[in-house]
């Protein structure tokens, strides 16, 4: 995963590790003084003639001279003469390397606003403060980078799992997006989690348009083992979603997830009969569906179905065939709704939960 956006970080990484190198400058280990090596000092008595004190001062002169010279040659062999980097960068030295880290970031399909966003984390992380430089410059670099991108992804987190299993029951999840995204596999692979914790599920046929639709999902019904509500197609599907849920009520189910035809923000008849499910039927949650490989499409759909019911995360499909990982990054930050889960392949129990933290790591994995 993610292979082209790992090629264009570590060539971000390897770029700026070369300027820190350039402005790096060694540090001589301070030099520490032992206690144990410096003799106490005697005030002199107020008794002591003129002489006295001058041949004293003369003895404390030369005692001084010594002790010096071995708290010197201690220090050095405590030591072991270990010299050590530090640099400071500044604006200038990272505008050109941060305005390619920009322009590989939106080649990744990462939004503008988002590549933006990271590009002024890492420069607030790496401009105008004093660094000491441990074994690896690239260290460095890649913890700034890995900082940037894990605070753009995780500025919205939230677990479903957690949700439906406290929330009154039947919890009602509604499914929207365009054709051919992957909405009738994902609810089957949820359908399939919920009933691995214990949950009673329904599904409900609500994609009355598309031709095999109801068959469908059906077959991933039957293949799960969770019940089915449907009508006939071209049917109305705010009266499916409405049997679907007052089944789920009679019989005590606790999820009902309801399929619904796929279509764009833009067609106003779909989107209205979008809006009598919602009225007919309330949902919990309404979650959208796209492909993590749509890249900047599949961001741009996201806020365009957020603008027009307002959903309340996503999920992105074939997350493991994407190579770029820019809609995964955005989607969550445009739309300021949590990425819930990422379908990665299309066997039932291909669905990963959302971790910020996962996703980074795999970013910047060997």
């Amino acid at each position: 995963m993610f292979n082209k956006l790992k090629a264009k970080l570590s060539g971000f990484k390897e770029k700026i590790g070369t300027k820190i190198d350039e402005k790096a400058v060694a540090i001589e280990p301070i030099e520490t003084v032992d206690d144990s090596q410096v003799p106490p000092f005697t005030e002199p008595s107020v008794q002591e003639t003129v002489e006295d004190k001058q041949s004293t001062a003369e003895d404390k002169s030369v005692q001084s001279e010594t002790s010096n010279n071995k708290k010197v040659g201690f220090a050095q062999k405590a030591k072991a003469l270990v010299l050590e980097r530090e640099f400071i960068l500044e604006e200038d030295d990272l505008e050109e390397p941060l305005w390619e880290l920009e322009m590989a970031l939106l080649e990744s399909d990462i939004a503008l606003t988002v590549s933006e966003a990271i590009v002024e984390s890492v420069k607030k992380q790496l401009v105008g403060t004093r660094r000491r430089i441990g074994s690896n410059t690239g260290n460095i670099v890649e913890d700034a980078l890995k900082k940037a991108i894990y605070d753009v992804m995780s500025a919205n987190v939230f677990d479903l799992d957690e949700y439906v299993k406290n929330a009154d029951k039947p919890v009602h999840i509604v499914f929207i997006g365009i054709n051919g995204t992957g909405k009738t596999t994902s609810i089957a692979k949820l359908s399939k989690r919920f009933k691995d914790q214990g949950l009673s599920v329904v599904v409900a046929a609500g994609d009355t348009f598309r031709a095999g639709a109801i068959d469908q999902l059906a077959i991933h019904a039957s293949k799960v083992g969770v019940k089915i509500i449907k009508h006939q197609e071209q049917g109305d599907p705010a009266a499916v979603i409405y049997d679907a849920i007052q089944h789920a009520k009679a019989n005590k189910a606790d999820v009902v997830l309801s399929d619904t035809a796929g279509r764009m923000h833009t067609n106003v008849n779909l989107m209205e009969q979008l809006k009598k499910v919602c009225r007919v039927a309330p949902p919990d949650r309404i979650l959208f569906v796209d492909e993590a490989v749509a890249g900047n499409d599949a961001v741009e759909r996201a806020a365009q179905f957020n603008d027009a019911v307002a959903i309340n995360g996503s999920i992105l499909t074939k997350t493991d065939a994407d190579s770029k990982g820019g809609a995964a990054i955005s989607i969550a930050y445009i739309t300021d709704k949590p990425i819930l889960f990422l379908g990665m392949g299309q066997g039932y129990d291909d669905l990963r939960k959302f971790d910020p933290q996962w996703f980074v790591d795999q970013l910047f994995a060997e």
